[in-house]
């Protein structure tokens, strides 16, 4: 029934495997890969022609994580997946860039590629899988792609590189989680996450994931040789050049004028005219002659753009290749934000603001590995004022995610410990103006809001974005590309980093890859701008300031015994809820006993915390309390003093002259100053007003005289009268005996109240 090709290889320690023809056999193309026990299928259609008046390639890659591939039921309220998560939106774009260059120029059939994970392992990577299955299927499809790639991660760990790690582990364990997809000869996609690595360990990495991608490659050429369809045939002839000839006699002055204005309103002003003029002139050719005309007028900026870059050396704006636009830095912009920055690059801006929020403000992320929590997100929005035009404005899309996830993997290595600052952290990022790598100026910009915020980062961040023209080999990397160096360019090749290393790398290449001699020059070339950066952030802050926001809530963290945590927390919640209640404050506890305590007023979190440590320290004897009565009785009055903590002040411990009735000295609520005398073995603790001056708090002299000399005397000392006084008969020693049962008898008293216990502590089988 079934026609199955599978090929397999030993890859990183685990087999993967590569399967077609027994699942999705009326897609175009449908493998299912295997590694370890992480399982996923991608499925490619194409449309098999071309929609009237399209004029761009509708590639859509769609990566579906079905939580029955980990065992688990979606939570929420519908119990089903329904739109893409981060993280799915993340790795379906992970899987379009490298793939999208590899399509012919012209080819403009409608593409989906479904990957959808349906085994998880907990330990294997899908993503990974997921683009080596694309990879596969596109191949094997027919379609006229000219791939096919392969992709790995890469850890660093000691000094070596590993393959393939587990995501959470990568930096958890090593210092740099990195993704490459390429193919045989190049490199065509670079998303990585660094703890401060050098260029030239981030190079190494790269090459090392290329040499083993080569492996993956191989395999899939394997099945292909196997299973693949029968290529398409595509006309994807150019008959274009007279048409081309007669638009640069046209319009070719006009373009090359337009590039050498600076300013981008004027020189889109000036192009806009110039597609005006093209438009007349074949106006009476029909639509798809006009439309074909646009996408050569296109054709004619980028070579006359691309030509004088390469030739003379003359970007669009004026400016050398390695040169940074003119920046500007501002902190404190915002009065009321926690941190706030407005940071300005040409014609680039973006306000950045940072929020600090306690626990509870944290993410929580439902995925195929059960719920997790975030304390660090960034937030990147790109409104469409921002370039001057008109559009929608609404929920973030895919690019505005991915946007700001590489601005996330930049500053999240520089973060302090959740130990050492245990906030919740929000970085916002607006863009006001866009001309050029809008995500690096939010690198910047969320690095100075943070520092203004009071975050201790370990080094401040900043971030460029590189470009490159390419022609045979001949090619020039250009610095702080604008948005038309991006859009004419082969290489959108990003680099953030502190002063000691790189904490991300991003690279997306429009052409057949690059090779390793680009790449270190772009890198060489981007260390100088990233320290140039660094300099003019110093303008406006240095590091971070030593205080938070007054704006800000406060936050202590103590730790405590976890044998005390269910004293803290109390029956149902009932000690923990009365803290919140009675001091204002928000207590957060976890599993290992790390209390935060958190509030905007200062006095607030004081009070919990000495009500947490009262509960959960130990008293010491011979140390004074402040307390409060909470209840009296015939015989005394007990007194909370830590706490949760009582103790027991003996009506002969009032004062030091007699006290009849403990009400006279004391009432329920009042607040008194006591000191511990005793602690028996069961907890119990005996307390003393007398010796402490319950003005000041110091502790007096004890002038009361010994217990032998005072009357009445003990029961123990009666007894051990009587038992004299009845001679040789025993009595001494049933006279001891009572005496101990009079001591007993007058702990009793202490401990359990009146009915064992009088004045002098005497139980009620000794009193005469």
């Amino acid at each position: 029934m079934f026609d199955t090709k599978t090929v397999s290889l030993e890859w990183g320690g685990k087999t993967l495997t590569l399967e077609t023809g027994r699942i999705a056999r009326q897609a175009d193309g449908a493998v299912l890969a295997t590694y370890g026990e992480t399982v996923v299928l991608c499925a490619v259609t194409a449309a098999k022609s071309v929609k009237d008046g399209q004029d761009f390639f509708p590639l859509t890659v769609h990566y579906q994580e079905k939580f029955s591939a980990a065992g688990r039921i979606p939570g929420g309220f519908f119990k089903r997946e329904r739109g893409a998560t981060e993280k799915e939106t993340l790795t379906s774009r992970l899987i379009d860039r490298p793939i999208r260059p590899l399509f012919p120029e012209g080819f403009y059939n409608e593409i989906n590629v479904i990957c959808q994970v349906l085994s998880f392992d907990g330990e294997t990577e899908a993503d990974i899988v997921a683009m080596i299955a694309a990879s596969a299927a596109l191949t094997i499809s027919g379609v006229p792609f000219m791939g096919p790639i392969g992709a790995a991660r890469v850890g660093f760990v000691d000094g070596e590189y590993t393959l393939n790690p587990k995501q959470d582990k990568a930096l958890a364990e090593g210092r740099l989680d990195l993704v490459v997809a390429a193919t045989q000869d190049a490199v065509m996609m670079v998303e990585s996450e660094a703890k401060e690595l050098t260029e030239d360990e981030m190079l190494g990495a790269v090459m090392f994931a290329h040499d083993e991608i080569r492996k993956v490659i191989g395999a899939i050429i394997d099945l292909a040789e196997k299973a693949a369809k029968d290529p398409w045939t595509v006309d994807l002839s150019d008959n274009t050049a007279d048409m081309k000839a007669k638009l640069k006699e046209l319009i070719g002055g006009d373009i090359a004028a337009a590039y050498k204005v600076t300013d981008k309103s004027a020189r889109s002003n000036m192009l806009n005219e110039a597609r005006a003029k093209a438009k007349a002139a074949f106006a009476d050719e029909g639509g798809q002659t006009q439309m074909v005309a646009g996408k050569l007028m296109k054709k004619l900026e980028a070579e006359i753009v691309r030509g004088a870059i390469l030739k003379d050396g003359q970007r669009i704006d004026g400016r050398k290749l390695d040169q940074v636009r003119p920046i500007e830095a501002i902190v404190g912009f915002l009065p009321r934000t926690h941190g706030s920055s407005l940071f300005t690059r040409g014609e680039t801006q973006a306000i950045c603001t940072t929020t600090l929020g306690t626990k509870d403000s944290e993410q929580m992320i439902d995925g195929l590995e059960g719920l997790s929590y975030s304390s660090f997100m960034l937030h990147y929005n790109v409104p469409p004022y921002s370039v001057g035009e008109v559009g929608r404005f609404g929920a973030p899309g895919r690019r505005e995610v991915g946007h700001g996830k590489l601005a996330w993997r930049a500053l999240n290595p520089v973060l302090p410990s959740k130990e050492d600052f245990p906030y919740t952290i929000r970085v916002l990022s607006d863009i006001t103006e866009s001309n050029g790598s809008s995500s690096m100026a939010t690198v910047c910009g969320g690095c100075l809001s943070m520092m203004d915020a009071g975050v201790p980062v370990k080094s401040p961040v900043s971030g460029i974005a590189m470009g490159l023209i390419l022609e045979g080999d001949e090619f020039a990397v250009l610095s702080d590309i604008l948005g038309d160096e991006d859009h004419l360019g082969d290489m959108d090749f990003k680099v953030a980093g502190t002063e000691n290393g790189i904490t991300t790398m991003q690279m997306d290449i429009k052409i057949a890859g690059i090779t390793q001699e680009i790449m270190a020059k772009a890198l060489e070339q981007a260390k100088a701008g990233r320290m140039h950066i660094l300099g003019e952030m110093a303008k406006a802050l240095t590091g971070a300031r030593t205080e938070v926001s007054k704006h800000a809530p406060r936050i202590e963290t103590i730790q405590i015994d976890k044998s005390k945590i269910r004293d803290v927390i109390g029956t149902g919640g009932k000690v923990i809820r009365e803290i919140v209640a009675e001091t204002g404050a928000k207590v957060d506890i976890d599993d290992e006993g790390v209390i935060k305590i958190s509030s905007s007023n200062v006095d607030e979190i004081e009070a919990a915390k000495k009500w947490i440590l009262g509960i959960t320290q130990e008293a010491e004897v011979g140390k004074i309390y402040d307390g409060k009565v909470v209840n009296i009785v015939d015989f005394g009055a007990f007194v909370n003093f830590m706490g949760g903590k009582d103790g027991l002040v003996h009506v002969s411990e009032m004062r030091n002259e007699r006290v009849e009735k403990p009400t006279d000295v004391v009432s329920e609520g009042m607040e008194v100053k006591v000191k511990v005398l005793e602690i028996d073995q069961r907890g119990k603790v005996r307390l003393s007003m007398r010796v402490v001056d319950q003005e000041t708090g110091a502790e007096l002299e004890d002038t009361r005289p010994p217990r032998e000399a005072r009357e009445p005397r003990s029961g123990g000392d009666r007894g051990g009268d009587r038992g004299d006084r009845r001679g040789p008969r025993g009595g001494g020693d049933r006279g001891g005996r009572g005496g101990d049962r009079g001591g007993r008898g007058g702990d009793r008293g202490g401990d359990r109240g009146p009915r064992d216990s009088g004045p002098a502590g005497l139980p009620d089988f000794l009193k005469d």
